[in-house]
């Protein structure tokens, strides 16, 4: 537990919170935000910036620039926001922002977390043939009711809970069949909703081991240091602190489910009151909402929303 007076965690959204825009107004306003964007397009060897300020959307949605694009727009706020809030006691990611978490918390260095994700993406749309597999949202299911519909509709072939979101959202993934299968079996059963979704790829499933194997063999190769605050994993919902776990809980990561909702709720019960998104979009304070109201959820996205934060956090610590 922790005894500050009002203790903050950092949250980092992942894919699907890309918009044509993002960073620019804060990278035309701070030298360090454009800083970011210029390691990044160093470290890619293309402007990524250009993407990321002008599109094309088609383009910035392709997976292997989609990852990079989101981490870098959120190491770019996150270093403006540095200096201006306290330090946090805890920093989590969703998916791929579980790697802009490991910036923050100084595990990675931005040029090789940038790199490597560029890779992650690529490697996980290269994974499946496009059309093999799916993903779909169910609303209004439990957990144990989503397990038990993907256990009925994978008939021998691959279906799962792959991102536990909060107690009224959870995304299946793999087999594009069974996928559909599991879609109608829960509307059957009383899902508010199951929905497919418009993705490229049957994410954090079994079918993803190819590219799990792939970004292991890149990850070997990437110097990692201890984390000064620890990391809350998406595969085991559980902080990590040392190398080692990192290294691990990153590859694991790629086939594991999403554990978003117990993730939060491992904060929560370690005295977290206070969260901020840092990032494009406000995707995971809609899913606190969700997970308990109780707790404030703020975010920075750009300027405007950076100038509100601030003002939330100077009122409430006075």
């Amino acid at each position: 537990m922790t005894d500050l007076p009002n203790p903050i965690a950092l949250l980092f959204p992942g894919q699907g919170s890309q918009a044509v825009g993002m960073g620019k107004d804060l990278a035309e306003r701070y030298p360090v935000a454009r800083q970011t964007f210029d390691e990044a397009d160093a470290a890619l060897d293309y402007s990524l910036s250009q993407l990321c300020f002008e599109g094309p959307e088609e383009k910035l949605r392709l997976t292997e620039i989609t990852q990079p694009a989101i981490l870098t727009v959120s190491v770019a706020i996150l270093r403006v926001l540095q200096t201006r809030v306290p330090k946090p006691c805890f920093v989590a990611g969703h998916s791929l922002g579980e790697y802009s978490a490991h910036v923050a918390s100084g595990t990675m260095m931005f040029p090789d977390a940038v790199r490597t994700v560029r890779n992650r993406g690529k490697y996980m749309q290269e994974a499946v043939p496009v059309g093999v597999g799916a993903m779909a949202a169910i609303l209004g299911m439990t957990l144990e009711q989503v397990t038990a519909v993907c256990k009925d509709a994978a008939q021998d072939e691959v279906c799962a809970p792959a991102n536990i979101n909060s107690p009224e959202q959870i995304v299946i993934s793999g087999n594009t069949a069974a996928v559909e299968r599991a879609a109608k079996l829960a509307d059957e059963r009383g899902a508010k909703r199951a929905k497919l979704l418009q993705v490229s790829a049957p994410f954090h499933c079994s079918l993803m081991k190819p590219a799990q194997d792939r970004l292991e063999s890149d990850l070997n190769l990437v110097t990692l240091q201890e984390p000064v605050y620890p990391v809350v994993c998406n595969v085991d919902a559980d902080l990590v602190t040392d190398v080692a776990r990192a290294h691990d809980t990153l590859v694991r990561q790629v086939t594991g489910s999403v554990k978003w909702e117990q993730c939060m709720r491992l904060l929560i019960a370690q005295g977290i009151q206070t969260f901020i998104e840092v990032g494009p979009g406000k995707v995971l304070c809609g899913l606190m909402r969700q997970i308990d109201r109780s707790k404030t959820c703020l975010n920075v996205s750009d300027e405007a929303s950076l100038t509100k934060t601030l003002e939330q956090l100077t009122s409430a610590a006075a």
